[in-house]
């Protein structure tokens, strides 16, 4: 039985008053010595409590998706298959579709995610990261346009959807409702008819947070990302390959992700969306790049922007509440040079979905001025 979804959310509400029923029948019938009736009369209470909190927990994990399996809610998922060195192959700094490399075609199986909190336009496939050594599911949505005869021969722009963490690769979708919210605005030309692509972001099973980096000797996360899921997408679906047509977007620990990936590879990404998030990576107590001083600094996006030889021809959108995401949008405006841009947004409210999936419409009509629609 999977941890998100309707069957499992029906079995613990089923179990509380299953474990009243048994507290109030079995109370005064407890036999023996008193302190194993006063032991037996306390595993009732704790088992009343325990079905109490874990329907609470359902409610709320299947409202927000924050765990997508048992392994990320156990920390027994591991989907790091190897860590090759990918700095020292001279194939794994292209940009994909354009590498020197001769690369072949994977050509991969597709299937409904099967989560009835997810639409069911919304498919997954199991994807083995070539360069990365990453392994992990990449959730995809097509837009209304995609399958019209009109645009049998047109190419789609594409958008890279990265959760907070922990968080689940169903959460942009399920929690967001970021197609359902963007398929009639694409419909009626407000939004321009994006691929949506979720791919995993929790890799290790020891319950740790990436930062969307390249940890030698750990995972190489932001190559999974920013090479072997760009990759999949130009080999299974009609794309630009070009860096003005991708962008990548994220909130909480994913709004991280989102600004230092667009900053890091302006070769990859033509834009960032950052949704409560932070520069410094130590924001983020169990993040891998906080824990090493060089890691640290070089995957911290202001950082990133303020040594870049060049400027990158990176348009950032950033939102915040003050303490929470403004003042690092803040910093990265100021520090910005052309052609780099960034926009800043303050919001109100507080760290959640509530408040990231009421600015889906604004962030994508944003977007749309910056990579619009091909006619």
């Amino acid at each position: 039985m999977q941890l998100t979804g309707t069957p499992f959310l029906i079995l613990t509400i089923i179990l509380v008053p299953i474990s009243l029923a048994v507290a109030l029948l079995l109370w005064g019938r407890v036999r023996g010595p008193k302190p194993v009736q006063a032991l037996s009369r306390v595993m009732m209470l704790l088992f009343c409590q325990i079905t109490a909190v874990l329907t609470v927990f359902v409610m709320v994990n299947n409202a927000n998706l924050i765990y997508g399996s048992w392994d990320d809610l156990l920390g027994t998922g591991n989907h790091v298959r190897a860590v090759p060195n990918v700095q020292a192959d001279t194939g794994a700094s292209g940009t994909p579709g354009n590498d020197s490399k001769q690369h072949t075609k994977v050509v991969q199986q597709f299937k409904p995610v099967g989560d009835s909190k997810v639409p069911n336009d919304v498919q997954t496939t199991d994807l083995k990261g070539a360069v990365s050594g990453v392994d992990g599911e990449v959730l995809v949505w097509l837009p209304p346009q995609y399958n019209d005869p009109a645009y049998k021969d047109k190419t789609f722009p594409v958008v890279e959807l990265l959760p907070g963490w922990p968080g689940s690769s169903k959460t942009w979708f399920g929690t967001l409702k970021v197609s359902e919210q963007l398929k009639p605005m694409m419909q009626s030309g407000q939004v321009a008819p994006f691929i949506l692509v979720s791919p995993r972001t929790n890799l290790l099973g020891d319950s740790v947070d990436t930062g969307c980096a390249d940890v030698p000797g750990k995972v190489n996360a932001d190559t999974w990302l920013s090479k072997d899921v760009p990759q999949m997408v130009l080999d299974n679906f009609r794309v630009d390959p070009s860096a003005d047509r991708w962008a990548v977007a994220g909130y909480s620990a994913g709004a991280h992700c989102a600004a230092k990936l667009a900053l890091e590879h302006p070769d990859r990404y033509r834009a960032g969306i950052s949704l409560s998030g932070y520069n410094d990576p130590g924001a983020e107590a169990q993040s891998l790049t906080a824990k090493d001083p060089h890691l640290k600094e070089i995957s911290n996006p202001l950082n990133i922007l303020k040594d870049a030889k060049t400027p990158p021809k990176t348009a950032l959108y950033v939102t915040g509440n003050r303490g929470d995401g403004l003042e690092g949008g803040e910093a990265l405006k100021a520090a910005a040079k052309s052609p780099t841009t960034v926009t800043v947004q303050e919001t109100t409210g507080p760290h959640s979905s509530d408040v990231w999936k009421q600015l889906v419409p604004g962030v994508f009509t944003w977007l749309t001025t910056i990579i619009p629609a091909q006619h």
